[in-house]
C-alpha cells in the first residue's frame, strides 16, 4: 500500500518499522491480529501480515504527524 497522505520518507521509515514488529510477533508465534493488537488498534480481525504492516504503519504515520503538530 502507498499512502500518499504522508511524506514518503516517512512512510518508507514506518514500513520498515512495522515490518521488523511483525517479523517479530510473528517469530514469537504471534499472528496478524496480535501485531495489530501490541499498538491498541482495534482492528483485530486482521487475516495477513500485509494488511498488519500497512495498518502499523499507517498509526506510526499518524502518531508522529501528531506530536509534530502539537510542538508547533
Amino acid at each position: 500500500m502507498k499512502c500518499d497522505r504522508f511524506n514518503p520518507l516517512q512512510w518508507h521509515s514506518a514500513v520498515g518499522l512495522a515490518r521488523q514488529i511483525c517479523a517479530r510477533v510473528f517469530r514469537d508465534g504471534g499472528s496478524p491480529a496480535d501485531a495489530v493488537a501490541a499498538f491498541g488498534l482495534t482492528n483485530t480481525h486482521v487475516a495477513s501480515w500485509n494488511k498488519a504492516v500497512d495498518l502499523i504503519a499507517e498509526h506510526l504515520c499518524l502518531r508522529d504527524f501528531r506530536s509534530f503538530r502539537s510542538a508547533a
